[in-house]
């Protein structure tokens, strides 16, 4: 089949051109969308003027409703920040250790495997959903078994298919679960080094713990799955970009580049101004958002050369889906990890993809509409 057409592949290009900002309505307040590459990246470093000091504001739209906790260390400014970042960093770089990069080649390599046997597989819940779930898993040192649970959260943990929010929160009874395990019975696992951290001459508060616990599985979720999918998707599609990445297995750190910068999953960001600031000649008055677009300032035409074509060995590359600045993804290992090994076993087992059946994810905002991955993507996985 071919792929779908149901939205313009960048919804934001006339706004970036024109004016460089978009006013766009979220559930009863307007945001001043920043849309060019240089102006995000320069709010993204200036936190005083453009903070995240703001709990439950910098997802668009916001979480009050979801979550009763501050994601740390995200809604926050330095220094408490760089504080707060410290604690979990050392997890998070763990995927580039040879002791994760082999777990994840292992996980990858047995799940193409999997999906080859079958007749047909649905990519987003069926491959992408436990790759991502079991992935975390080793990322925070967790039993394999424990993906289970997660799995069965489904796509994203607050929200369902089609956007709208869940009610109740499963997510919040299982970290203070895993949080009450690791006080009784620590051991070498994410939880348990969270109760043990140290902050400032004390330890974590359980709200702090909470706050780590909760964008840790909220913030990566989503993200890679429609990430992974949208590979799948493409190399179905253009069998040739395969074939191209087979024939000279170097190209793969560069092509999984250009896969994030194309298929970004998050299309912005929030920051509130502390002060009346002025953006692109439009008034933010003190208290509101702004939203860093990165899905815009990954396609300005001025800093990529014809952006809306996937060069899988496009150099140089600066695009800013893990964000910029202080606030650069913590995650971002992780999910290069799982694009670059699913990229590499899909050379080394799969001749063609063919894709039976796509049904985009659609993000629907007044201002624009954009794909954001899929909510069903069939295919069959043909061996070599």
């Amino acid at each position: 089949m071919t792929a779908p057409k149901t939205t313009s592949p960048d919804p934001f290009q006339a706004a970036r051109q024109q004016d460089g900002v978009m006013q766009c309505p979220f559930h009863g307040e307007t945001i001043t969308m920043i849309l060019r590459h240089g102006d995000l990246r320069e709010a993204a470093k200036d936190w005083k003027t453009f903070s995240s000091d703001a709990p439950f504001r910098v997802p668009i739209p916001s979480e009050e409703e979801v979550r009763t906790m501050r994601q740390l260390p995200i809604e926050t400014d330095p220094p408490l920040h760089t504080e707060y970042r410290a604690i979990a960093e050392p997890y998070f770089q763990r995927p580039k250790s040879p002791e994760m990069i082999a777990k994840i080649d292992a996980l990858i390599d047995s799940m193409v495997d999997e999906a080859l046997a079958k007749d047909e597989v649905e990519v987003v819940g069926e491959f992408a959903l436990p790759l991502q779930s079991r992935a975390l898993t080793h990322l925070l040192n967790m039993p394999e078994s424990e993906a289970d649970v997660w799995i069965d959260w489904g796509i994203h943990v607050f929200k369902v298919t089609g956007g709208e929010f869940k009610t109740g929160n499963v997510l919040e009874e299982y970290l203070h679960a895993q949080l009450d395990r690791a006080e009784k019975e620590p051991g070498a696992d994410f939880f348990s080094a969270l109760v043990q951290a140290e902050f400032q001459g004390r330890k974590l508060t359980r709200e702090e713990c909470m706050g780590f616990g909760n964008l840790t599985f909220a913030g990566g979720r989503d993200t890679i799955i429609h990430s992974v999918s949208s590979v799948l998707g493409h190399l179905g599609w253009k069998p040739e970009a395969l074939e191209f990445l087979r024939e000279d297995p170097k190209r793969i750190t560069l092509a999984s580049e250009e896969f994030f910068r194309v298929f970004m999953p998050l299309t912005q960001i929030g920051r509130v101004c502390p002060a009346d600031t002025e953006v692109r000649g439009v008034t933010v008055k003190a208290g509101e958002r702004v939203g860093l677009c990165w899905a815009s300032a990954n396609h300005d035409e001025t800093v990529f050369d014809e952006p809306e074509e996937i060069r899988l060995n496009r150099k140089p590359n600066p695009h800013v889906s893990f964000g910029f600045g202080e606030h650069l993804c913590l995650g971002a290992p992780h999910a290069r990890l799982i694009v670059r090994t699913l990229l590499q076993k899909l050379c080394d087992k799969v001749r063609r993809i063919e894709v039976l059946e796509a049904v985009e994810n659609v993000e629907r905002e007044e201002k624009f509409t954009r794909a954001v991955g899929f909510e069903k993507l069939r295919v069959r996985l043909v061996a070599r």
